[in-house]
């Protein structure tokens, strides 16, 4: 096969195509045993391309030749080969459009880049990328077993203010990926988390996007240190027995100069600016483009050993009239829909391609509308995620919770009606960084009442969640209860692990995420209806529900009661499905975590009379805004 600047036919064939799905592995900059770096650049319809950077003291730079394929034709790609470039050394690419115009771009396939505020590539060689991975035991394990079959309880983190060194918001000072893998790692472990989901790592120019606007898709942010580091971080996090999920953002991306807009002085990756955002669309009817995406998705799964991808502002790529109120603006698709056929096409694509390569990991959509099908396979209709956000299940929560308790019965339905569909999709419900921001108030801020019943009202909260079938996620601060909303550029409040109650409410969390782990009937039957039964949900007097989750075995199941009033209840009666005796085995409102102790530390045995359809009861001491839940005991 012949070769074009280490570029052979075929691969070239396939990226026009948009089926070069580790296209990384030849575009962009690349290290050549020592003797310099060799480039390569789709850049099509443009006069010249010239690399520069300190390798030439970034004079005229090095000119790039553009392939020429048999019979003549051109490939639109620019490669070239610098002798004596060496890792660590910054870079852009010259471009001159037809018109004359002279661009100075980042490297689209770069994986490192300079610091914020500068802009230009970085090269990577092994002193920036060689990490010796220790995760083997991780990775088999991964591939063994299932991960609908494990629990799912996500941490999800912004690295840049999980923690800082001081507190400077001109210019904060971050800690880094191997500080990072220290403290967050253990952390994360201690508090019985399975997977922490980090939000945009890859480069980013400015820290107010939370590194949703991307403009280095290739390159983990140097923010926090090297490519290899980032690698340590993942690394550390699977030895310790912890996921790894990645916020991805192939939807849009910013309208920085140095970036994929304009790349050759017109539109190329992009189709139109988006009117949410203020950033561009990827251009998905474009092969080059889907090449350049999915291969980005299998860079991190591969280089980076990710082990779930969640895709975020999944609806926007989804609808042609996403954002657009107007009915003179609106467009339609060749069947008189608003679905944006070619955006679909991509989803099914990526996912499809993600399953066969890797059937061990994971996709998760971030998808707020009735789009049907979202984790259904392609071959089926379907999208091809393996998860969605239950985004109405939070919406109703959150909007129930915040009622003040005398108005909570006319609006029980908020917190039943997410069963009604929980089993359409296999859903993660999530109470994430977009709930805390932008005026919304923290999620202790939101519970009425006094400063004990905030934190009382928390906790059922989050048991709730914990309760309710589906993966779970929550963002960092939720854990200590941390009254201020969530601030981009300072750490978390640590300091209130001084006082009692919040230091009372991270013990909570902890204990009840190590209950959940150790309690399979929460997890074992996450995503259909046997591992789910009503027992109560109508009881809108007294804000009650009382439900039953089910294990593999038949004798492992157990019943949880949710009280979402601040009344107390000495002798409640509730059905269960089988005789004999029942030991409370959780409590929400257990001294030790703030609560008023109102608990029942004996076992109770059934006794004859059908209530909530079962044939036999137990009486049981129900807490004020608290969870309770039993299990059958053979003592």
């Amino acid at each position: 096969m012949a070769e074009y600047g280490h570029l052979t036919e075929k691969e070239i064939t396939l990226f026009h195509q948009g089926k070069d799905f580790r296209c990384y592995r030849k575009f962009g900059a690349h290290a050549q045993g020592g003797k310099g770096f060799h480039f390569a650049l789709w850049a099509p319809r443009v006069k010249s391309v010239h690399v520069i950077g300190e390798f030439d003291g970034w004079r005229d730079g090095i000119p790039m030749a553009c392939v020429d394929l048999p019979g003549g034709s051109q490939s639109d790609i620019w490669t070239c080969f610098v002798p004596g470039a060496i890792d660590g050394m910054l870079y852009k690419f010259r471009i001159e459009t037809l018109s004359g115009e002279v661009l100075y771009k980042a490297d689209p396939f770069a994986f490192f880049a300079e610091k914020r505020p500068g802009t230009a590539s970085r090269l990577a060689g092994p002193n920036t990328l060689k990490h010796r991975w220790n995760d083997e035991e991780w990775i088999k394990q991964r591939k063994s077993e299932s991960h609908f079959k494990k629990p799912m309880n996500i941490y999800e983190v912004h690295l840049g203010s999980w923690k800082q060194h001081g507190k400077n918001a001109e210019d904060p000072v971050f800690f880094s990926y191997r500080e990072l893998a220290k403290e967050l790692t253990s952390y994360v472990k201690d508090m019985g988390y399975t997977y922490v989901e980090l939000m945009p790592v890859m480069e980013h120019p400015f820290d107010g996007s939370w590194g949703y606007q991307t403009t280095g898709y290739y390159a983990p942010t140097s923010r926090y240190g090297l490519p290899k580091d980032f690698k340590y971080l993942i690394d550390c996090f699977h030895q310790a027995g912890i996921g790894v999920i990645l916020d991805w953002v192939p939807g849009h991306f910013c309208r920085d100069a140095h970036g994929l807009c304009r790349f050759n002085g017109s539109e190329l990756f992009e189709s139109e600016e988006h009117v949410e955002w203020g950033t561009y669309k990827f251009d998905y009817s474009r092969p080059e483009v889907r090449s350049f995406l999915i291969s980005n998705a299998i860079f991190w799964l591969e280089e980076y050993h990710v082990d779930g991808i969640r895709v975020d502002g999944v609806s926007s790529m989804l609808y042609l009239n996403y954002g657009i109120d107007d009915p003179a603006q609106k467009r339609f698709n060749h069947k008189g829909g608003e679905e944006d056929l070619v955006a679909q096409a991509f989803l099914q694509e990526l996912n499809e391609v993600i399953g066969r390569l890797h059937p061990d990991v994971f996709t998760v959509a971030e998808e707020s509308t009735a789009w049907p099908l979202v984790t259904y396979p392609p071959e089926e209709g379907g999208l091809g995620f393996h998860y969605k956000w239950d985004m109405g299940w939070m919406n109703d929560t959150l909007r129930y919770c915040a009622l003040d308790f005398p108005f909570r019965d006319g609006s029980h339905q908020l917190l039943t009606f997410s069963m009604m569909y929980a089993f359409n999709e296999n859903f993660i419900l999530p109470l994430s960084h977009d709930e805390v921001v932008h005026g919304k108030c923290s999620l202790i801020q939101r519970m009425p009442g006094d400063y004990w019943r905030q934190f009382a009202g928390l906790r059922l909260l989050l048991m709730y969640q914990m309760c309710h079938s589906g993966g779970k996620l929550n963002f960092m601060g939720n854990e200590i209860g941390q009254f201020i909303e969530w601030r981009f550029y300072e750490g978390l409040e640590w300091f209130l692990l001084d006082y009692d109650a919040h230091a009372r409410h991270q013990k909570f969390v902890k204990a009840m995420n190590h209950f959940y782990l150790n309690t399979p009937s929460l997890w074992q039957q996450n995503y259909d209806w046997s591992g789910y039964q009503w027992l109560d949900a109508d009881n809108r007097d007294q804000s009650i529900l009382l439900f039953k989750r089910q294990g593999k075995k038949e004798d492992d199941f157990t019943i949880i009661l949710l009280n979402f009033q601040p009344d107390t209840y000495k002798e409640y009666k509730i059905g269960v499905p089988a005789a004999g005796a029942y030991r409370e085995i959780f409590n929400s409102d257990r001294e030790e975590f703030g609560g008023s102790n109102h608990i029942n530390p004996q076992p109770l045995k059934t006794k004859k009379g059908v209530y909530h359809g079962q044939e036999q009861y137990i009486e049981i001491i129900v807490p004020p805004i608290g969870a309770v839940i039993f299990a059958p005991t053979l003592t």
